[in-house]
């Protein structure tokens, strides 16, 4: 991960460690390496998002393990050249300002470890289609719902998940929802 690091500039580097401190304090579902990836192509530099989720990765380890181990800026930043003597300087001076600014802040308690076993939801978006025809029936008329969730997955990556439903599935999952809601109120 050290030499796509040095793919990266500066500001989208520091964007990304101020990202996975607000996914680790909670205070985001997750650090959309999608829509980052996406900015950084458009700026010319070639990388994909599997190596950015990666980075996202290795530099969220960082961060907890020096949250847990209660690390200064500089006692980060010796161990951080220690054991990764390949590590860009402008990715040290970021690590170390967004640590310094920003690392006291992560919670570490037992609770939030727990809680980081299973996804979050973020987003649900939805569209009504209708299929008209196909090579094999000339006339479908077929309504189907098509769905997109997106989930920030226990290290912080958001994903899109996406299924159609047929209208009598759509009521279904609807009748399931209102069932989870009435449940809900009596909370």
């Amino acid at each position: 991960a050290a030499d796509k690091i040095s793919l990266i500039p500066q500001d989208f580097f520091a964007e990304l460690c101020e990202q996975i401190i607000q996914h680790l304090n909670h205070k985001i579902p997750g650090v959309n390496t999608a829509e980052l990836c996406q900015r950084i192509q458009t700026s010319g530099i070639e990388i994909n998002v599997g190596d950015l989720a990666k980075i996202a990765n290795v530099v969220s380890f960082l961060f907890s393990t020096a949250a847990r181990n209660n690390l200064s800026a500089e006692e980060l930043v010796t161990t951080l050249s220690n054991a990764v003597s390949t590590l860009p300087k402008h990715a040290v001076q970021v690590i170390r300002h967004v640590w310094n600014e920003q690392g006291k802040s992560i919670s570490v308690s037992e609770d939030a470890r727990s809680m980081a076993t299973v996804g979050q939801f973020v987003d649900i978006e939805w569209k009504l289609g209708v299929a008209m025809s196909s090579d094999t029936c000339r006339s479908l008329k077929y309504p189907y719902v098509t769905v997109t969730l997106k989930v920030a997955d226990p290290s912080g990556q958001i994903t899109d998940k996406t299924f159609e439903m047929t209208i009598p599935q759509f009521k279904n999952f609807f009748r399931q929802f209102k069932e989870m809601a009435a449940v809900l109120e009596t909370v």
